[in-house]
C-alpha cells in the first residue's frame, strides 16, 4: 500500500498475503504479521526500524522486508531483506541502484520491482535469473501469479519509441524511456520468456491483479472507469466491468480463491465486486457499444519465432553483484523484452477496435465511512466475507450475500496498530 491519501500517523505499509488469509503491516518502528480470521497478531518486531514494505510467502515464515529510512544505512529503501520469522534469522539482504518499490512471491519466484527495472530471482536458491528493464513505473504496477504452475508476471508495456532503433553516427541522442501505455506485457518468469501482449486500455494501465491459478488478469486504467478481464496467456477479453462514470483512481484489485468474484476499490470510497458469471462473458454478448464509455479495447497475439526481432539476443540468466544490480550486458539483453519485443509486435496487433457489449455492473457493493484513505480489498476463502484493511490503521470485514448480492453489511472491526499487547484485541465496533 502506498504513502498516498489519509493514513495512521505509524503506518507505513499493509498488504495481504497470497491467500488472503494474513495481513503484513509495516509501521515505524518494525513490522506486524496478523491472522485474518480470527483476527489476531501472529508475530511483530518493533526493534526492525522503518518498514515499507512487507510482503509474506502465504503462511510460511518466509517475509520478504525493505526499510524506509533513507538517514538510516540499515533501513535504506534499496536494502531487500529475506527473513525467517520463526528462527528470527536473516536468510540474506540485497542492495539495488534506486529504491524498492515492491516485491512479489510465490513459491518458485520472487520479483523485485524498481521504478526503472523488475529483477526476478529462484525463491529456493536466491539466485538472479533475468532483469527487465521497463520503463518508467513510479507506481509499481505489476502483479504475480501466486501459482507455481502458471508463474505469470503482468506489467505495464512502454510505449515502443524512436530510441529502440538503430542510430546513425550522426544521429540525435537517444530520448528518455518512453512512458507506459495501456498495454499489458505477460512473461513467464519460469521459462523466462515474454507471452504476450495485452492491449487493455486506451490510458496507462494503473491496477493489475492475476487470479490465483495464473489464467485470468484484470487491468483497469489511469481513468478508472472500465475494469477488464482477459484470459491468460491467449489474452482473450473474457469480462467488462463499469465501476462508474466519474474518474478514479483504482486502489487495489483481488479475484477470490475460487476466481468467481473480482473485488475493486478506489478513491470514491465505493468498493465494488463484480461476478465472474458465465453468461456475462463478453464472447456470449451481442449488446451494441455504450455511447458513455469511449474507451476501446484492442485485441492481442502471441509471438512467433519469426515475428521477433532478428537482432534480439536469447535471455539467459545472470549473477547478482556485490551491490544487488545486474551486469550490464544483461539489462541490454533484458531490455529487448521490454522495447524490442514491443515493437516487434506491434504492428502485428489490430487497433482501435471498439467494445462490442455493454459494460456489466457490479453483483455486490461496500459504501465505506469515506475519509480519503487508501484500501486494499480481498474476499475470505472460508467464509462469505470481503476483507478492507486501510492506510488509516483499520481491518474490516464485510458480509456478501452470494446468491443476492447488494450492499455487503459491516461485521467485524479491528484496529490493525496499537500497544503492543492490544493489537488483535480490541475491536472496535460491531
Amino acid at each position: 500500500m502506498s504513502r498516498l491519501g489519509k493514513r495512521h500517523p505509524d503506518l507505513l505499509c499493509c498488504n495481504f498475503n497470497q491467500d488472503f488469509s494474513c495481513i503484513a503491516v509495516g509501521h515505524k518502528k518494525g513490522y506486524t504479521i496478523l491472522n485474518c480470521d480470527p483476527f489476531g497478531k501472529v508475530h511483530s518486531k518493533n526493534d526492525q526500524g522503518a518498514t515499507g514494505i512487507v510482503e509474506m510467502l502465504f503462511c510460511t515464515s518466509l517475509v520478504a522486508l525493505v526499510g524506509a529510512a533513507d538517514t538510516q544505512p540499515s533501513n535504506s529503501p534499496r536494502k531487500l531483506q529475506i527473513v525467517n520469522t520463526k528462527r528470527q534469522s536473516t536468510i540474506c539482504e540485497l542492495i539495488f541502484p534506486t529504491s524498492v518499490l515492491a516485491v512479489k512471491m510465490n513459491r518458485k519466484r520472487l520479483i523485485v520491482v524498481l521504478e526503472n527495472e523488475i529483477y526476478i530471482y529462484d525463491i529456493s536458491t536466491m539466485k538472479l535469473l533475468h532483469t527487465i528493464e521497463t520503463g518508467p513505473n513510479p507506481n509499481a504496477v505489476c502483479a504475480l501469479s501466486s501459482s507455481s504452475e502458471h508463474s505469470y508476471l503482468a506489467y505495464p508495456s512502454p510505449a515502443p519509441s524512436a530510441s529502440s532503433a538503430p542510430l546513425s553516427s550522426n544521429a540525435v541522442p537517444a530520448a528518455p524511456p518512453a512512458p507506459t501505455t495501456g498495454d499489458v506485457l505477460l512473461f513467464d518468469t519460469i521459462s523466462l520468456s515474454a507471452l504476450n501482449v495485452i492491449q487493455a486500455h486506451k490510458t496507462p494501465i494503473a491496477a493489475l491483479a492475476l487470479n490465483s491459478t495464473g489464467t485470468m488478469l484484470a487491468t483497469a486504467s489511469d481513468k478508472g472507469t472500465v475494469v477488464r478481464v482477459f484470459s491468460v496467456p491467449d489474452a482473450k477479453k473474457l469480462w467488462q466491468f463499469r465501476r462508474g462514470t466519474q474518474s478514479a483512481k483504482i486502489y487495489s484489485m483481488n479475484f477470490n480463491l475460487a476466481s468467481s468474484l473480482l473485488a475493486v476499490s478506489s478513491d470514491s470510497s465505493t468498493i465494488h465486486i463484480y461476478k465472474l458469471a458465465n453468461n456475462q462473458k463478453g464472447s456470449s454478448s451481442s449488446s451494441s457499444p455504450n455511447p458513455d464509455i469511449p474507451e476501446h479495447v484492442d485485441g492481442a497475439r502471441s509471438p512467433t519465432p519469426s515475428d521477433a526481432p532478428s537482432n534480439s539476443p536469447p535471455l539467459s540468466s545472470a549473477k547478482l553483484t556485490d551491490n544487488g544490480s545486474a551486469t550490464s550486458s544483461l539489462r541490454r539483453r533484458s531490455y529487448h523484452i521490454g522495447k524490442s519485443f514491443v515493437g516487434g509486435v506491434g504492428g502485428y496487433l489490430p487497433r482501435s477496435v471498439s467494445e462490442m457489449w455493454e459494460p456489466q455492473r457490479d453483483f455486490a457493493f461496500i459504501k465505506l465511512r469515506g475519509n480519503g484513505a487508501r484500501t486494499v480489498v480481498a474476499m475470505s476463502g472460508t467464509v462469505p466475507q470481503v476483507m478492507v484493511i486501510s492506510a488509516d490503521g483499520l481491518f474490516q470485514a464485510y458480509n456478501i450475500d452470494l446468491e443476492n448480492g447488494g450492499e455487503c453489511s459491516l461485521m467485524k472491526e479491528f484496529a490493525l496498530l496499537g500497544s503492543e499487547d492490544s493489537v488483535g484485541n480490541a475491536s472496535l465496533g460491531m
